[in-house]
């Protein structure tokens, strides 16, 4: 070979000194511009064929209005402890932004035909971040945790009536008493490591420091803890869990960084002290100008519920009629939200049903008075005539016995800004619709206490949280008008409690949609709220993280449903590499 090559090497040489001077020079020219040319056009292809995949590294810190107390699946409530918990747990199955399921530490799982059995495989992977393996031991100590009533968990509604056994090492099932097809959801709960958590008792439980220094086996675990000087976290920063079932996320860490109230986390924001933020009321918002703002349907429905039982002017359907009619729902949003939602006139947001009560947003300044006009007309025939006081009354019986009642009652809320807003705009319309409305604010506490849980308004501005499988029964079935029941209008009709039942119990989702229609047209026949708007879920994010999809947002800590996929480092590799 070698011989080959130093035979045609002296050829070629002595053609080249064969040219002419001018003949070399040429020769050189075009083998010069033959080198660039191929290169030129490699450089092209490579460009051309080269695909941009996302690489580990990175980092994200994220500001957050208030601080963790419970950081468990099982306990937590806030905001900031089902953030965290989102990140540092994984349950057998993941929740996805496109509003499906996924599995988690399963690797796969049946349901028995009769929709009453579940049967899980977990991983053989599957670790917590401690080293220890994910068993069907933990499994079944997680739910009965959950089940335990001294413990008083949010989700223990959720698992009752359900039995957990343990079928062996990595098989667990679960048995219901009759079928409920959003029980799927309830299989996305974080599972507790059995072994740190066993000898805790109930009275302990809440207090452990497991709750503030928490070992799941999520896509991020807990590497460091900042604390103020009396022992409140101030910060947390969370690693990438490398042995994270799903694989590894490719951002290296996020910390978060708490504050007291949105006047301190919008400041952070423009200072650049964090990178991203979420649960910013709309009026703020408009001092992040130039921000990298996303925004996706929050999964809550906020409305007026009319409890009836208390307010006697409510029980006419004319009244209720003429309020629900009286509202521009567009420019409530526009003027309350800054835009930051959908008008709504039926019980389902947009997110979870496309063929929800959402109306489009669009601004009219003569829409909102004929609105009040035509309601006034259904007053007006149904005999309630506007006073002297600009307050409209109906007068019963005659002579002596003749009674005059005037359309007024009381509007229960929140003191929250962005509801204490709602509540004037619609105190405002029905005002000058001759209905005399006194608004009545509370703390959360004592609204939930003291108004709420006994029932005591007349009416009530409030959102409810409607879950992915749209399970409607907690909301408006008669058998949940008292507490802990959330039929917070106190609807009774025994045609929805047929409709909610049937549901439940069929996962067909054509099936489901015509019973939700039928439900839908009962309620619009009852009117036992007035139906206002779904609030839009707003994240700013820096403009060089990518990955993010926020999706379907039924709790704020859903924006991390796709973190482990969040990333700020790229590379560019060919295609067959890409996966």
């Amino acid at each position: 070979m070698r011989a080959f090559w130093r035979k045609h090497s002296t050829i070629a040489e002595a053609t080249y000194r064969s040219f002419s001077a001018s003949g070399r020079a040429i020769f050189l020219f075009f083998a010069a511009l033959l080198i660039i040319s191929s290169a030129g056009l490699l450089y092209i292809l490579n460009a051309r064929l080269l695909v941009v995949v996302p690489t580990h590294g990175g980092s994200l810190h994220e500001g957050v209005i208030g601080a963790p107390r419970f950081i468990n699946p099982i306990l937590a409530i806030s905001d900031a402890d089902l953030d965290l918990t989102s990140l540092v747990y994984s349950g057998l199955l993941r929740a996805t932004p496109s509003g499906d399921y996924i599995a988690d530490l399963a690797s796969d799982y049946t349901i028995s035909p009769d929709g009453l059995t579940y049967t899980f495989h977990i991983r053989p992977n599957a670790t917590f971040q401690n080293g220890t393996p994910v068993t069907a031991d933990d499994i079944v100590f997680t739910i009965q945790k959950t089940q335990d009533p001294e413990l008083k968990s949010p989700k223990r509604a959720n698992w009752v009536g359900v039995t957990v056994e343990a079928i062996d090492s990595h098989t667990v099932q679960f048995t219901l008493k009759s079928p409920y097809a959003p029980f799927i959801e309830n299989l996305t709960l974080g599972i507790l490591p059995k072994s740190l958590w066993q000898n805790i008792s109930d009275a302990e439980f809440p207090f452990s420091n497991l709750n503030t220094s928490p070992i799941g086996s999520g896509p991020f675990k807990v590497s460091n803890i900042t604390r103020t000087s009396s022992g409140i976290p101030s910060s947390y920063r969370l690693n990438a869990f490398s042995h994270y079932v799903l694989g590894k996320a490719y951002l290296n860490n996020i910390t978060f960084t708490f504050y007291q109230n949105d006047e301190d986390l919008v400041s952070a924001l423009k200072s650049g002290a964090v990178d991203s933020a979420s649960g910013i009321s709309p009026a703020a918002l408009s001092a992040l100008k130039g921000l990298n703002v996303d925004t996706s349907s929050l999964n809550r429905v906020f409305a007026v519920f009319f409890n009836q039982n208390q307010s006697v002017v409510l029980r006419d359907a004319a009244v209720r009629q003429a309020l629900n009619s009286s509202i521009d729902r567009s420019a409530l949003v526009q003027q309350v939200l800054s835009g930051y939602g959908t008008p709504l006139t039926g019980p389902v947001p947009p997110s979870v049903m496309e063929t929800s009560d959402a109306l489009p947003l669009t601004a009219s300044s003569t829409l909102q008075a004929s609105l009040i006009e035509k309601a006034g007309k259904t007053l007006d025939a149904a005999g309630w005539t506007m006073g002297e006081d600009g307050v409209r009354g109906k007068t019963t019986g005659s002579g002596k016995t003749a009674k005059t009642q005037l359309l007024e009652f009381s509007l229960a809320t929140d003191n929250v800004p962005e509801l204490r807003a709602a509540a004037q705009y619609v105190q405002n319309v029905w005002s000058q619709l001759g209905v005399k409305v006194s608004i009545q604010i509370y703390d959360q506490g004592d609204l939930s206490e003291n108004v709420i849980r006994p029932r005591k308004y007349d009416a009530l501005l409030f959102g409810e949280i409607i879950g992915r499988e749209l399970d409607l029964f907690a909301f408006w079935d008669s058998s949940q008008r008292n507490d802990p029941g959330l039929n917070i209008a106190m609807y009774a009709n025994s045609t929805a409690d047929n409709v909610l039942g049937q549901l439940r119990q069929t996962s067909d989702e054509t099936k489901r949609a015509s019973l939700y229609a039928q439900f839908d047209a009962q309620l619009k026949k009852d009117i036992p709220a007035v139906f206002l708007y779904a609030p839009d879920f707003v994240y700013i994010v820096p403009k060089d993280l990518h990955g993010v999809d926020l999706g379907f947002i039924e709790t704020p800590s859903d924006r991390f449903l796709s973190a482990a996929l969040w990333h700020t480092d790229t590379d560019k590799v060919w295609p067959p590499f890409a996966h």
